[in-house]
């Protein structure tokens, strides 16, 4: 049986992992292999935003400082407007698998809604950027 996730620790292990996935995958590592030079701290980084998105009631040591919107924005922008929803359900799909690997329960649950959620606006304000 599977734990829920409840720990920082939990987090960065998800994290770790989905991204082994991401860089591997043929769709979605030419984006994130180009893009990111310093893995560890993106990590590190990724870690504390879901921290805080899935733990916001709790007092965090680490407080997410950022704006993946534009962050989004600047890739795109970077790969010529390259990024279709295809790459954003390929990104849900790895999500939704390696949490399915490593944990059930509500906040388990929460974070696929969320991710979810957050790619459909993240790939709506992308096409709106692309109009400016």
């Amino acid at each position: 049986m599977r734990k829920d996730i409840s720990t920082r620790q939990d987090l960065y292990r998800l994290v770790t992992l989905f991204y082994d996935k991401v860089r591997a995958d043929q769709l979605l590592g030419p984006f994130f292999n180009d893009t990111i030079t310093d893995w560890e701290s993106h990590l590190e980084h990724l870690t504390t935003f879901w921290e805080s998105s899935l733990f916001m009631t709790r007092k965090l040591q680490h407080k997410y400082h950022g704006n993946p919107l534009e962050v989004h924005v600047d890739v795109d922008r970077k790969f010529n407007g390259q990024i279709t929803e295809l790459h954003f359900g390929v990104w849900l799909n790895l999500w939704y698998q390696t949490l399915d690997e490593l944990f059930e329960g509500e906040v388990t649950d929460n974070a696929k809604r969320r991710a979810r959620k957050m790619g459909t606006f993240m790939y709506l304000k992308i096409f709106e950027a692309r109009q400016r």
